[in-house]
């Protein structure tokens, strides 16, 4: 107590008010405490979406992961991860820069809240100390060692309302995190990647499995908000004269010259199908500006 007091820091029980009601859901796995770091009281598992993924992450996967961070974020939403290299980092990263009203990132570590683990991310520990939170079930002086790390992620699964994994390997540990989650009746998510990509393997197993596709954070918000609420837009494209044709049509349409007029005959050769059929088409794509009837035949119009 006087470690964690010193580092300001304070013990959390699941008797306190700002427990995580997330943990419940483990039951007998829940931890019996929380060793806290962080001035503000922890988020509440609704409004917390945890971003995971490889250590040894690509370009594309750092620059996902910052975005669907930086973005989550901006939304009011915590994000929560391990404090790793490669993805979790990211997404700390990300969220730090966020301006947005909610507590911007928590930390779960496999040590102590006092031991900075990896020593690489020293700094950025810190900085999460100061403007959200380090947490850790085990007591300051705790050292990481691999089953800890196991043991860490089904804290993430069960403080988070939804878990996004962005790169992962076949066996990578982000997907106990995912498998943690389901188990929690928790949303997952997953971002596709490159199908020569090994980092990307386990999360096309997890959209195999069920998981949702996510591409930005507006599709994640979306998976985690109440119904009509948070919903993506349909994106706009542009509509171009022929969208929605038939396939006649577009045999038709494409055996069309553009300056002189073709006959019916010479037509339907061309586009390989009957006088009837040629005919017909001709007829439907004149209603549709597609088509007119010139000197010498039919031709396309301006507008197709």
């Amino acid at each position: 107590m006087e470690s964690i007091a010193r580092f300001g820091g304070r013990l959390v029980i699941p008797e306190d008010p700002e427990w995580p009601e997330g943990l419940v859901d483990l039951g007998a796995e829940a931890p019996l405490c929380l060793w806290v770091r962080g001035e503000e009281p922890l988020p509440h598992y609704e409004r917390t979406v945890a971003i995971v993924g490889s250590r040894d992450a690509t370009g594309y996967g750092l620059s996902v992961a910052g975005e669907l961070a930086r973005g989550l974020a901006d939304q009011g939403l915590t994000v929560i991860s391990g404090g790793a290299y490669g993805i979790d980092g990211q997404a700390h990263r990300a969220a730090l820069t966020s301006s947005g009203p909610a507590v911007p990132t928590v930390a779960v570590l496999a040590g102590g809240a006092d031991r900075y683990y990896p020593s690489g991310n020293e700094d950025l520990l810190r900085e999460i100390a100061k403007r959200g939170h380090l947490v850790s079930e085990l007591p300051p002086g705790a050292s990481p060692s691999k089953h800890r790390f196991l043991k860490r992620n089904r804290l993430i699964a069960a403080m988070s309302a939804l878990t996004i994994v962005v790169e992962a390997r076949w066996r990578s540990g982000a997907l106990s995190t995912a498998r943690r989650a389901v188990d929690l009746g928790r949303h997952v998510a997953a971002v596709p990647g490159s199908v020569y990509s090994a980092n990307s393997a386990g999360c096309h197993r997890l959209l195999r499995d069920g998981a949702t596709c996510v591409t930005e954070a507006k599709e994640a918000y979306e998976l985690i908000r109440q119904a009509g609420e948070g919903l993506v837009e349909d994106r706009t494209v542009p509509v171009k004269p022929h969208d929605g044709l038939s396939l006649v049509d577009l045999m038709v349409l494409d055996a069309l010259p553009v300056r002189r007029g073709a006959e019916i005959g010479h037509l339907a050769v061309v586009a390989g199908l009957s006088e009837a059929e040629t005919r017909a088409g001709l007829g439907r794509l004149s209603l549709s500006g597609l088509a007119e009837r010139v000197e010498g035949g039919w031709r396309r119009t301006q507008d197709a």
